[in-house]
């Protein structure tokens, strides 16, 4: 699945990955292939993203929104 985290001033990540975990405004949740259309806004926290050599990395953002449609997932955050 393909994720890009964007900001009003630089693409903080591009890549392919295995699993996002993102701070929604309403709770923490996961996503990982194949899942559900989703489009949901998110608080200040942290996003942790695991790449397909299960490499982890963490970003810290403030408030954003993200949208997973077709194993592609855009987060778009305030900064990061």
């Amino acid at each position: 699945m393909f994720l890009e985290i964007i900001t009003p001033d630089k693409k903080v990540f591009s890549g392919e990955v295995k699993l996002v975990q993102l701070p929604g405004s309403k709770g923490a949740f996961e996503v990982l292939t194949n899942h559900a259309p989703i489009i949901s806004t998110l608080s200040k926290g942290t996003i942790k993203v695991v790449d397909q050599n299960d490499q982890t990395s963490f970003y810290e953002v403030n408030e954003g929104v993200v949208e997973t449609k077709a194993n592609k997932i855009i987060v778009l955050a305030e900064s990061a």
